[in-house]
């Protein structure tokens, strides 16, 4: 009934596809599928098939040269996700092994595999459960035995009347940097898709792209369904020209402390791999250690989360040792499992 309608608004139109996709295709798995049954039914006939046949009228065949191009940048149609690139992949294994993808490095995790994206909103709606569950815990208050104590002293020590401590005021604040510079394209696009979904966790969180500029990304985390605020992200990152870029992280992380406010209770989370390929150098150390050890100092915490194996640490261009000794925290998030981890324990 649906379909039906959906039919009688758009005949002849090219938003039919869409709106006929909206009422079939409830996994974008399927996606392929409902293009193929689009085409064949409502695809280009030939020309003389269709003088002869007089459909001119019928079912309004549509040209997808003419109809499926895309109006314009900002205005996308359900194959958005072909504009965006890569295109869905379907898994060769349907049943997929999802411990040998928690545990495969992230790096080779680049193609836009639903299952994949699937596993990452699943995966980020485990942690925010544990983390509103520990806070719950942490806000019961435990009983205050000194001040019991002196409180039941009227009642012989017998302890009728029991006294709690008051739960600790918790007010931290997490920024996330995403570098979505070429080598760290693909594991920001995971580490987006596992915030998303744990993002009400966390006390005035903030979410920003980076690469040798810095885009705030809070206010695409605010739609309801994964798949359109990826879909935004994407968008954002290419009207950004920040599609596989190069990282300059002096003049990013320049424009965050000058442009963003952050206080003593701040927690900075940086994805990097750490190497900082188009940022100046001084006496052969990158300028942008200054502005991480400038960090470090105002904020409570700055954390970089490093893709790369420890062993290609400090190899060629890494800097990893030199933000260490700028006052941050480096760990290794080469998995989906690994990077999990880290952020449940933010």
């Amino acid at each position: 009934m649906d379909a039906s309608e959906a039919y009688r608004i758009f005949k002849g139109r090219p938003e039919l596809r869409d709106a006929l996709f909206s009422v079939y295709v409830k996994d974008p798995r399927h996606a392929g599928a409902f293009m193929e049954a689009y085409e064949e039914i409502f695809g280009v006939p030939a020309k003389n098939e269709s003088e002869e046949s007089g459909e001119g009228e019928g079912l309004h065949h549509l040209r997808s040269s003419e109809n499926f191009s895309g109006n314009s940048e900002a205005e996308m149609g359900i194959d958005e996700l072909s504009q965006l690139k890569p295109e869905i992949e379907e898994l060769t294994d349907p049943s997929m092994d999802v411990a040998a993808v928690m545990d495969r490095d992230m790096s080779t995790l680049n193609s836009f595999d639903p299952e994949i994206f699937e596993l990452c909103r699943r995966l980020g709606i485990k942690i925010a459960n544990r983390r509103s569950r520990r806070l719950r815990q942490s806000r019961r208050m435990k009983p205050d035995i000194r001040r019991s104590i002196r409180k039941n002293i009227k009642h012989g020590g017998t302890v009728l009347e029991l006294i709690r401590s008051e739960p600790r005021e918790r007010k931290s604040q997490h920024i996330f940097l995403s570098d979505v510079s070429g080598s760290c394209d693909w594991i920001s696009n995971w580490f987006f898709c596992i915030i998303y979904a744990a993002q009400r966790t966390f006390y005035r969180s903030r979410f920003f792209d980076f690469d040798s500029r810095i885009v705030e990304t809070t206010h695409l985390l605010d739609e309801d369904d994964l798949y359109d605020a990826f879909r935004n992200l994407r968008e954002s990152r290419i009207r950004n020209l920040m599609i596989h870029g190069t990282s300059n992280m002096y003049t990013a992380f320049r424009d965050f402390i000058e442009g963003v406010t952050f206080t003593g209770k701040s927690y900075i989370v940086i994805l990097s791999d750490c190497r900082d390929w188009a940022g100046p150098r001084r006496d052969g150390i990158p300028e942008s250690v200054e502005l991480v050890a400038e960090m470090s100092e105002r904020a409570r915490k700055v954390l970089i989360l490093n893709p790369e194996p420890e062993k290609k640490w400090d190899v060629v261009d890494s800097c990893v040792s030199l933000y260490r000794d700028a006052g941050a925290s480096v760990m290794e998030v080469r998995t989906l499992r690994q990077l999990a981890e880290v952020i449940e324990g933010l």
